[in-house]
């Protein structure tokens, strides 16, 4: 995939539509994951102006991770989109997407088998934001620990610490919830633990500018 990226940036930079439709396809699903943690339901209008942007600035990058170029772009621009909102975002993160998890074996091994579900969307709003945002770079946008901690402004390994740590969350909250076994409810909560009580899902704090 990361030869046909470069292809396809070399191309469109060069004015081909087609190679930018490529581009759009391919990055636009994980981008718009990684949004809709970030501010919620406004990822798309999110997405929209990051794309403006990037297509903006396309004939300027110069090589490099494709992916990462993108998705700071996105952030900064989600971030801009919360300072003018002045509010907290949210953390709907569709887990669906997180079917091949980076972390250590047994860890992805016990999540991955349940994280389709729809209770395990819920669950996973509860991860602390630090965590679910590490989690969607390595999962979702496929950057290594060196890459998203670019993106972020962090230590690769403190990129590695948090996404290891939400992922070993996620798997004894489905332990604990019996994800997999009882769907979410209607109104997106996560499904009752076994002593019959709700975990609610807290807000995200801001992400790092």
């Amino acid at each position: 995939m990361t030869a046909e990226l470069n292809d396809a940036v070399v191309r469109a930079q060069a004015g081909d539509e087609d190679a930018f439709r490529f581009l759009y396809r391919s990055l636009q699903p994980g981008l718009l994951r990684y949004l809709t943690a970030l501010v919620g339901a406004d990822a798309e209008d999110v997405a929209s102006e990051a794309w403006l942007q990037i297509s903006r600035d396309l004939p300027t990058f110069t090589g490099g991770e494709f992916r990462a170029w993108t998705v700071t772009i996105a952030r900064n621009r989600a971030m801009d989109h919360l300072r003018r909102q002045r509010r907290r975002p949210s953390l709907p993160v569709p887990v669906q997407a997180l079917s091949e998890l980076a972390g250590d074996a047994d860890t992805a091994e016990r999540a991955g088998e349940t994280i389709g579900t729809e209770a395990a969307l819920a669950l996973i709003a509860t991860l602390p934001p630090r965590e679910a945002e590490a989690v969607l770079l390595r999962a979702v946008i496929g950057l290594d620990a060196e890459t998203a901690g670019r993106v972020l402004g962090r230590r690769p390994g403190a990129v590695r610490t948090a996404a290891h740590r939400g992922l070993r969350r996620l798997a004894a909250l489905m332990e604990r919830y019996d994800v997999g076994q009882q769907p979410a409810a209607p109104d997106g909560t996560p499904p009752r633990p076994r002593d019959g009580r709700r975990q609610q899902a807290p807000h995200a704090e801001p992400a790092d500018g």
